[in-house]
């Protein structure tokens, strides 16, 4: 039976193709074709079921780069259970929120992140009832209850199973922090997603049977998953980057002579730097996709001298992926540019009305496809706001020219991107105004020569004796490390409109930067 179920598509794939090389999980060293790989996906999902996970049940997956990511993702996928994408660099009071908030019963983690696991199963405030470790190290079970991932997968059968989901089903949960600093969990579908797959290979032919493709940004973001899930549909082999050194990234691509891969500018930036003419061999490439920011004309300058084409990309999670594409033959010509719509993909520069904006008239960004989120995950009110009459807006303003060429000017929501990592300063800002000395703060961008953007906290205390390390200290175990600010400001006072907002461009003025890296 056709299906759009995503999983059902992967063993579409291994019928066709099952000798082509699948993944190449290079942290492990295993390979394996599309054959092993869907088998390896069903016993899995055979697993997922053994533990009481049923169509639209929520599991947890909180695993580095590996190939069991990509089991249980596509094992969960075939019964119709939801993946709730988890941010591995988030701490506990992070990740307690969000499993909450979709009420997953089951999570999936590596042994990387033992203590925090943990500490989550021993505040008991979770749904969650069926712990499962990936890379145990002994039998059984662990002194706490998690189970193995290897003993639990090991035993099962390889037959298919009933397909559990497909359609407008929810294929997983995506989570975003909004202006209000709560995350809200992008809901996508299987149908969703299938369309932003055919969207991305309609707009590039950087997705071709037996091609190979370094996937370097992690699973758990959007920018990580769809590169997999369109390689997956195309029969193209994946190369596993868990961890990014720019030095040894030359030696990957030369080894497993990659043609393309996704990236942010920073990446970009760092890999150019290591780059030795006498020792990297480069040949392989054609493409690097680069997300999250506009690529700087130098690297661009020095990537063309190199032979390697740029492509850059805007997209957003609740768009399911896809906005616009600028393709290397207009990376110099539209520098600047976050390109044109993709493939299916209809994009549009609006003012408040929703009418269309005239050529370099700055308007907010809407996105309207098929792939769109269904919603934010229990939040009515705010899929309302963000989708209107079909039309996904995005909070970015931008303009674009007489050729449908979109260039972002501003964030309306004030997002940070940092290394390639979204930072929304509401998050921040709720943490910091828990110190019993902060009274107000707001968290700007400053440009950073290594991130692109790093947070900063401009303060006002109820104490004149207080420092940048009470505010940093306050910080840690509260958030992420990537999302505490890099510099501190005092003040007397935040700068704002009549109606009580922040004036952020007015401290943005007077704290230009540069960032402390």
């Amino acid at each position: 039976m056709l299906t759009s179920n995503l999983g059902d598509l992967l063993r579409r794939r291994a019928q066709r193709d099952p000798e082509v090389e699948a993944i190449v999980d290079l942290a492990s060293g295993r390979r394996v074709d599309y054959r092993t790989l869907n088998e390896g996906v069903n016993r899995t999902a055979h697993a997922l079921s053994g533990l009481g996970l049923e169509p639209g049940h929520r599991v947890g997956l909180l695993a580095p780069t590996c190939l069991e990511f990509v089991e249980t993702y596509y094992g969960a996928a075939k019964i119709g259970a939801v993946v709730v994408l988890l941010n591995w660099r988030l701490v506990a009071d992070e990740l307690e929120y969000l499993l909450i908030d979709s009420g997953a019963t089951a999570l999936v983690f590596g042994a990387e992140y033992d203590e925090v696991v943990r500490e989550l199963h021993r505040r008991a405030t979770t749904a969650v009832a069926a712990w499962v470790r990936i890379g145990s190290a002994t039998a059984g079970v662990t002194e706490w209850g998690a189970r193995s991932f290897e003993e639990l997968v090991v035993a099962e059968s390889v037959d298919e199973p009933a397909i559990g989901a497909h359609g407008d089903d929810l294929l997983c949960l995506c989570y975003s922090s909004g202006t209000t600093g709560r995350p809200k969990g992008a809901m996508l579908t299987h149908e969703g997603q299938l369309f932003a797959i055919m969207s991305n290979i309609g707009s590039s032919e950087d997705f071709r049977l037996r091609d190979r493709y370094l996937l370097a940004l992690p699973l758990f973001h959007l920018g990580g998953i769809l590169p997999l899930e369109v390689a997956m549909f195309s029969g193209t082999t994946v190369i596993l980057l868990r961890t990014f050194h720019p030095d040894q990234i030359w030696d990957v691509i030369a080894k497993e002579r990659i043609k393309s891969g996704l990236i942010v500018p920073a990446m970009l930036n760092a890999m150019l730097a290591a780059h030795d003419p006498a020792r990297h061999d480069h040949s392989s490439i054609e493409n690097l996709w680069v997300a999250a920011a506009p690529v700087p004309v130098t690297l661009l300058e020095q990537c063309r001298e190199k032979g390697i084409g740029i492509l850059q990309t805007y997209g957003l999670t609740e768009a399911g992926g896809p906005g616009t594409m600028l393709g290397a033959s207009g990376a110099e010509r539209k520098i600047g540019s976050a390109g044109r719509a993709y493939f299916l993909t209809d994009v549009k520069v609006a003012r408040p009305d929703g009418s269309a904006c005239g050529p370099d008239e700055p308007g907010e960004v809407l996105i309207r496809a098929r792939h769109l989120m269904k919603g934010y995950w229990n939040n009515p009110e705010a899929t309302e706001q963000a989708i209107v009459d079909g039309w996904l807006h995005t909070g970015d303003i931008a303009v674009w020219d007489d050729e449908g060429f979109v260039t972002i000017k501003d964030r309306m929501k004030d997002m940070i991107i940092s290394g390639g990592e979204n930072i929304y300063p509401a998050e921040l800002e709720n943490v910091l105004l828990g110190h019993p000395d902060v009274v107000e703060v707001a968290v700007i961008a400053q440009p950073s020569a290594r991130w692109g953007e790093s947070p900063v906290a401009v303060v006002v205390s109820s104490r004149d004796d207080m420092r940048a390390e009470d505010v940093l200290a306050w910080c840690e175990g509260k958030l992420a490390r990537y999302k505490v600010p890099r510099r501190v400001e005092f003040v007397s006072e935040i700068p704002r409109n009549p109606t009580g907002k922040a004036l952020k461009r007015v401290l943005r003025e007077r704290f230009p930067g540069p960032s402390v890296d």
